[in-house]
């Protein structure tokens, strides 16, 4: 999932695991697909923040060193390797 970040420009990625994923990272065109780790919230979900400016960005999530999509977002892009790419568009 994807939504506002509490600072203006920003944007928060969060993914809530299932089947006990002990690390969560994210790794999108806007960190050259090198995944950035992700933080533990409270709730169990795990989270992070970018800065992002409008435009539509493409991302996947790294859970115990497996991408996938986003879950909880039905916007994909097809990527060069035949899977699929979560999209977000930043307005």
């Amino acid at each position: 999932m994807f939504g506002k970040g509490s600072k203006k420009g920003t944007v928060k990625f969060s993914v809530k695991p299932v089947n006990g994923v002990k690390a969560a990272e994210l790794a999108g065109d806007f960190t050259d697909w090198r995944p950035m780790e992700m933080k533990k919230q409270k709730d169990g979900t795990f989270a992070a923040t970018v800065p992002l400016v409008s435009g539509s960005y493409q991302y996947k999530f790294v859970l115990n060193g497996e991408w996938v999509v986003d879950p909880d977002n039905n916007s994909w892009a097809l990527n060069p390797y035949g899977t699929l790419n979560s999209v977000a568009q930043v307005h």
